[in-house]
């Protein structure tokens, strides 16, 4: 059951896909308070309850007891402490011995979510806007919750195969002879490789839909030379346009007056990596029109895959903030300068950047109406995401391009997928990573990852070595890091062989992988789960905050932390558990439910698998399309026989009926001699 609450005059998301008549009456589960403009929603936590959702947020997998804002923000550097991240995900599951049932706010403007930080028995929800759809959902499990909501917002993303082989990146790939030295030497040590992403450096002093024709001549070329090795290229696009007459995107989007005004009507500018820029205003059809028919020259040039960046958006500064800046320092520096000017003084520069008055000085014409932006900012980078998706719909309606974003929104999951930010090289940014991804699928965003390795800082060899196993199962794997830090190319580091081996790992499973994937998205279910979603009666299951579910019946929990050989884990039922070493070399050990203490030495990491539920392996490859997707090896814990329905596709049909893709496969019961591990199935399947 969905029901829907309507408060003021909420502002177009295009969140939801299904239309509802708004309800009146009291909103169930909460209390409802009005303070201001602001719409309050107040309600009692029991000890037992568990919060999911909230997508990319910091802290753990149950969201309990954090203050954590909605508001879409550029925040490098971020920690546990941080209360926002790049994007807003409005959907939250109370979920307890008493309790269950979904609340989603279609909300474009600051939401506050104070889950027992105030007070640990009480939540207190507070849209600041006050205009929004709330929307209420109950059904009989956490499951069935998570199915009633993509109901609601449609179906999530689709990419194409090749997007989930390995992609490397870096900020710092400043010419084609470059980045063919990068491909050459993943190929030359067999370390597989899908693409390479291309980062402000090929742009024409940063500029969009530009490149360095110095540094890469012939892109058509280039592109085409690096698919005939399976590779293919993928650039950034960021939201802003430079304000430079005679650049073609800023002449023809002043002609066509696209960019976002100041109230006096004029364009509002502010600076990112080009310098002074403007900003389309995606929420007119018009211009996500204008704006997606920029990406054409990339994509005649063979390009099929983007990745949309520094859209919250992100601003440098603007010549407002600046002058008001310096005012301020002049005031201080006629006075004398005790110990809080002095703070006063750091703080006037560090508030340049992403400035909240800056966000309240431009306008969106929506429906004709202009609407202050920070009433609708969390909508920017979604609605970016709407315009890319949109074209490539039009110039290529029967292939799937390859799509990922910084910023999101809830609407923003069927049209692309997104990675977690810019993560840092720390050990507890890759348990982040692991507790952001079931919160993202329960949200819709099935397609994402985090930047393995982590994106700043300086990597070490076993800190990579752990996100890259981490990396194995996430469907967005990439390795990506920021200029001036360590090279973290995995051929760079001593142990570059194991790695290896463990990317060969993701492609022996990634059939499997793609086809868990795929099931999921077009059932409306989940690629990844907290474990309650599976055992919501076990109260250890449900409080497990770093293991995971993937798929129908696999649970991963990698190592975390520094210079551990092994972690413990909890089994809710008996499992077989895989140890990875590389796809040839890998240890079964069926395992009882219970605690474990599991050895994983630095060149291993786990699988788990449920009883009765196979694992397929393929001969893996150093390319998605080399792969071979008909002979596999079937691991099982079973004393019977079972079918797997594997899914295969043509990994490009952009509306694909899910009971037409699936290949039954049938692995028999184990026979006595027919495999080393008692009640364990290995089998060779040809299909």
């Amino acid at each position: 059951m969905i029901r829907k609450y309507t408060f003021g005059t909420p502002l177009p998301t295009d969140a939801v896909v299904l239309s509802l008549p708004a309800e009146t009456g009291p909103v169930p589960f909460f209390t409802l308070s009005r303070d201001g403009d602001r719409v309050v929603l107040t309600r009692p936590l029991q000890p037992e309850d568990c919060l999911f959702g909230l997508g990319e947020s910091v802290r753990g997998i149950n969201k309990r007891g954090f203050l954590y804002r909605s508001w879409n923000n550029d925040i490098f550097n971020h920690t546990e402490s941080t209360d926002s991240l790049y994007s807003s995900h409005t959907f939250l599951i109370f979920f307890g011995p008493d309790t269950l049932f979904g609340v989603f706010l279609d909300d474009p403007g600051t939401v506050t979510w104070d889950l027992g930080y105030t007070r640990s028995d009480t939540a207190v929800i507070t849209s600041e806007n006050g205009q929004l759809d709330l929307y209420i959902l109950e059904e009989d499990s956490l499951t069935e919750l998570a199915r009633s909501f993509r109901r609601l917002t449609g179906r999530s993303y689709l990419p194409p195969r090749w997007a989930f082989g390995y992609i490397q990146s870096r900020w710092g790939y400043a010419s084609e002879a470059e980045v063919r030295t990068v491909a050459a030497e993943h190929r030359k040590r067999g370390i597989p490789l899908d693409a390479v992403c291309l980062d402000i450096d090929y742009m024409e002093d940063f500029k969009n839909f530009t490149w360095r024709k110095d540094a890469f001549p012939d892109l058509t070329r280039f592109s085409a030379d690096m698919k005939q090795d399976h590779i293919r290229l993928v650039p950034i696009i960021d939201a802003g346009i430079k304000r430079e007459k005679g650049y073609a995107p800023y002449d023809s989007g002043k002609a066509g007056g696209y960019f976002c005004k100041k109230e006096d009507g004029s364009d509002f500018s502010a600076a990112v990596w080009p310098g002074d820029c403007c900003f389309p205003d995606f929420f007119r059809e018009d211009a996500r029109r204008w704006f997606g028919d920029l990406y054409q020259p990339l994509l005649a040039s063979g390009v099929e895959g983007f990745w949309n960046d520094m859209n919250e958006p992100s601003l440098f500064y603007t010549e407002d903030c600046v002058a008001a800046a310096f005012r301020r320092v002049e005031e201080l520096r006629s006075g004398n300068v005790d110990y809080e000017a002095m703070w006063g003084l750091k703080d006037v520069f560090n508030g340049i950047a992403n400035n909240p008055e800056d966000y309240r000085s431009f306008y969106h014409e929506v429906n004709g109406t202009p609407v202050r932006h920070d009433r609708v900012h969390n909508l920017y980078g979604a609605f970016m995401t709407r315009a890319t998706a949109d074209a490539f719909r039009r110039f290529d309606p029967d292939r799937r391009f390859l799509l990922f974003s910084r910023a999101s929104f809830i609407g923003a999951h069927r049209n692309g997928g997104i990675w977690q930010g810019d993560n840092f090289s720390w050990w507890s940014h890759l348990k982040m990573a692991l507790q952001m991804l079931p919160n993202l699928n329960l949200c819709g965003f099935l397609y994402s990852g985090c930047d393995l390795g982590g994106f700043g800082c300086n990597v070490t060899e076993d800190l990579l070595a752990r996100f890259l196993q981490l990396g194995v199962f996430t469907p967005l794997m990439r390795n990506h890091s920021a200029l001036h830090t360590r090279e973290q190319e995995i051929y760079r580091f001593s142990t570059w062989e194991s790695m290896r081996d463990t990317l060969r790992v993701r492609y022996a499973l990634l059939p499997f992988l793609y086809s868990e994937f795929m099931k999921a998205a077009l059932s409306g279910g989940m690629y990844f789960r907290p474990l309650a979603f599976d055992y919501p009666s076990d109260p250890r299951a449900v409080r497990t905050e770093d293991q995971i579910m993937l798929g129908e019946g696999c649970m991963i929990a990698p190592v975390l932390e520094q210079n551990a050989v092994g972690r413990y884990v909890y089994l809710p039922e008996d499992m077989l558990m895989v140890r990875f070493r590389s796809p040839e070399d890998y240890d079964l050990v069926p395992l009882p439910k219970g605690d474990h203490r599991i050895d994983c030495s630095l060149r291993e990491f786990p699988l788990f698998l449920k009883k009765g539920h196979p694992l397929l392996l393929c001969p893996g490859g150093e390319s998605t399309e080399t792969l071979d997707d008909h002979t596999f090896t079937a691991l099982c814990l079973t004393d019977r026989a079972v079918t797997y329905d594997l899914y295969r596709d043509n990994g490009f049909d952009p509306d694909p009926v899910l009971a037409e893709h699936l290949t039954p496969v049938s692995v028999p019961a184990p026979a006595a001699g027919t495999s080393p591990v008692p009640g364990v199935a290995i089998s060779a399947l040809v299909l």
